[in-house]
């Protein structure tokens, strides 16, 4: 039987096993040789990371032509009106290319949300928004570049849902096996 852990990828942890430098990666939390990271999640983003032992399943869900849905809960620098939504609905351009049309929509901060360690930076002038997006691409940085596009920046990025697996209640650094 197929092993698939959910595990909450705390901010600034490598989404890898092997040692780099100072930097925390997966190898601090596993120990577990066969384990093997189903996609990818940037240094400085949070959330949810699947790993599994199953080589199949882990390149179902991590190569794009399989269109995995994932979703993200993002901080962005200000307040997106119904044209920046309706880009991000629609696809944007971007240097590689336009993107798919992404599930996107304003959404209050979640009360479940654990605080980041470093914080965000704080500039009282410049309010900040949560937005939902829903994709089913995979590029690097892909909803950084697309926020940033429609003119609101990217503060700090939670993924929440992979397909059919969610994060659920699970705090950084933690993980369950499914």
């Amino acid at each position: 039987m197929a092993r698939v852990v959910l595990f909450n990828k705390p901010f600034q942890v490598l989404s890898q096993f092997r040692e780099s430098g100072p930097r925390l990666t997966l190898g601090h939390f596993f120990s577990d040789p066969a384990l093997r990271v189903a996609g990818r999640l940037d240094y400085d983003s949070e959330g949810l990371l699947l790993l599994s032992d199953d080589g199949r399943l882990v390149q179902r869900i991590s190569h794009p032509r399989f269109k995995l849905e994932k979703t993200y809960l993002a901080q962005v620098e200000g307040e997106p009106g119904r044209d920046a939504l309706a880009g991000l609905r629609d696809g944007v351009a971007l240097k590689d290319g336009r993107t798919l049309p992404a599930g996107a929509r304003l959404v209050d901060e979640p009360g479940w949300l654990w605080p980041r360690n470093p914080p965000i930076r704080y500039r009282a002038n410049i309010p900040t928004s949560w937005l939902e997006l829903t994709i089913s691409e995979g590029r690097n940085r892909q909803v950084r570049r697309m926020t940033a596009t429609v003119g609101h920046p990217t503060l700090r990025l939670i993924r929440v849902r992979v397909g059919d697996w969610s994060l659920g209640r699970l705090a950084p650094g933690q993980w369950l096996e499914k």
